[in-house]
């Protein structure tokens, strides 16, 4: 299995630690996922501008349709995330 370092919130410092704060602030918790990105945190600051636009933008299909699709997408894609 592969190995990526993840920088624990404790460690963190500039962008990232402002990135880490704002997830905190939007889930409660800090998720792997938003962890895993930890070594370059413009993608990170990336990766979530694109999940906002496209989980909470303009759309024609509900918040609860979005998050059934990307359900549905993670289990075809045998992702247990």
């Amino acid at each position: 299995m592969a190995y990526i370092r993840m920088i624990e919130q404790e460690e963190a410092t500039g962008l990232l630690a402002r990135q880490y704060d704002a997830a905190m602030a939007r889930a409660g918790k800090l998720f792997n996922v938003v962890k895993i990105q930890s070594q370059r945190p413009k993608a990170l600051r990336a990766s979530i501008a694109l999940y906002t636009t496209v989980m909470l933008g303009e759309s024609e299909l509900s918040r609860a349709e979005r998050e059934l699709l990307a359900v549905v997408v993670s289990e075809i894609n045998d992702c247990h995330y």
